[in-house]
């Protein structure tokens, strides 16, 4: 029997396209990146976004969007922290690998925004024993002008009313707590 080998031509080079990142969302969802949307309050929202950084933009889009109703420094304040969060899990967890990917879920509550970044875990593949926690510890010296990393935990743990995290390396959920009212928070002393 006489085999026959195939050989497929090299696959020519793809022109480069830019698409809009709205189109990346499907249109049922969509609202929840539109601060302006004329839809009824939410009392949970929750987005899975994908590991590429270049999706930053649309992380801000929805956490925007989240805090519509508030005034301006909140509405900033609360996506400064929450662009942190999806940092994290983009740099410091397999969220950020290819095909990966962090949950975002935001809370309404009475007197603030609660939101929530899950990601894929610690890049090292290890794993939290059971009935045990290893906390997350903001870098004391990450808001230092010199500090070249730290700063978004640190950022978090300074301007946020409360946060925490769950304290399993292998499937991380890092949340913040941020009142309606700014009275006494640092952010609105520096502002």
């Amino acid at each position: 029997m006489l085999a026959i080998a195939l050989t497929h031509p090299p696959m020519p080079s793809l022109p480069e396209v830019t698409l809009p990142l709205g189109e990346l969302v499907p249109r049922r969802c969509r609202h929840y990146f539109n601060p302006h949307a004329r839809r009824p309050h939410y009392k949970v929202r929750s987005y899975e976004f994908g590991s590429s950084p270049q999706l930053m933009p649309l992380v801000r889009a929805f956490l925007d969007a989240c805090a519509a109703e508030r005034d301006a420094d909140y509405r900033y304040l609360f996506t400064l922290l929450g662009s942190e969060l999806a940092a994290n899990a983009l740099t410091h967890s397999l969220s950020g690998q290819p095909f990966g990917t962090f949950t975002l879920r935001c809370e309404r509550r009475r007197t603030g925004l609660h939101l929530a970044c899950t990601d894929q875990g610690d890049f090292s593949g290890r794993t939290t024993p059971d009935g045990e926690h290893e906390h997350l510890v903001p870098d004391s010296a990450g808001l230092e002008a010199g500090a070249e990393s730290g700063r978004g935990l640190a950022l978090v743990d300074a301007l946020a009313t409360s946060w925490g995290d769950n304290g399993i390396a292998d499937h991380r959920r890092v949340w913040f707590f941020l009142a309606y009212d700014l009275t006494g928070n640092p952010w609105t002393a520096t502002a």
